[in-house]
């Protein structure tokens, strides 16, 4: 599992959620807004089908979910979002890629390259780290509620490409087109799935020191904060005891 991911698990267990509840509704309903650009069916329109599911997960009200859909598909006048990709460094030579959705680029732009400068980093030309990921779909399933060898030869049927062990989870990984088909396949199987996305994995890490441990943590939750950012993929390796470390001071 990456150190972003197991950051992430950490700050959950913690309290500390990247997003406060009214944020997390609102990059969710950007989402789901935004996947309804491609059809208003879910049944058909896979990113639409998994932003609905990230909102349900949420507890987000349906009328909700059903007027971003409208938005979407212009039965409901609605702000038109722009997909840009950012790329940068952290301090330790971490490669950072930021996803936004912003009806603003003008106003993205600079704060994106405001906040990598202001934690020690700086942000690069659009494919300098790009490269250094292969976009992946990445399964969750409950380590406490199944085994080992009983999981294992559930993905494998189901058609997964790898495994792995993530402290209480498992980590299965496809390709972006077949996550769906293999979470459903998990699921009617018995597997207790946590849940699935698509995301951009690092295709190999870079360990980080204890000294600039904290500033790319710092870095990283200073992004996530911002409203236009939707999604953030990092590839550093720091020690959990580390993490644990930051994650109570």
């Amino acid at each position: 599992m990456s150190g972003h991911s197991r950051w992430s698990q950490i700050k959950r267990k913690k309290g500390k959620a990247d997003v406060q509840r009214g944020k997390l509704f609102s990059k969710i309903l950007r989402e789901v807004t935004v996947a309804a650009r491609n059809g208003g069916d879910p049944k058909a329109n896979m990113r639409l089908k998994a932003a609905i599911e990230s909102a349900k997960e949420a507890n987000m009200p349906q009328e909700n979910i059903k007027r971003a859909i409208q938005k979407g598909t212009g039965e409901l006048p609605g702000e038109t979002y722009e997909e840009i990709t950012y790329e940068g460094y952290a301090p330790g030579g971490v490669a950072v890629l930021v996803q936004v959705l912003t009806d603003n680029r003008n106003r993205t732009g600079p704060e994106i390259r405001r906040v990598f400068e202001k934690h020690g980093g700086h942000t690069g030309s659009a494919g300098a780290v790009a490269w250094m990921f292969e976009r992946k779909g990445v399964i969750q399933v409950d380590a406490e509620k199944i085994g080992e060898d009983d999981l294992l030869a559930k993905a494998l049927d189901a058609g997964a490409g790898d495994m792995r062990r993530a402290e209480k989870a498992f980590e299965i990984t496809t390709t972006p087109a077949e996550m769906d088909v293999v979470r459903e396949a998990l699921a009617k199987a018995g597997a207790p799935v946590l849940e699935a996305q698509v995301s951009f994995v690092p295709k190999s890490t870079v360990k980080v020191e204890s000294k600039d441990a904290a500033s790319v943590l710092r870095l990283i939750e200073a992004l996530e904060e911002l409203d236009d950012v939707q999604s953030l993929y990092a590839n550093y390796d720091i020690p959990d005891e580390v993490l644990e470390a930051i994650a109570a001071a």
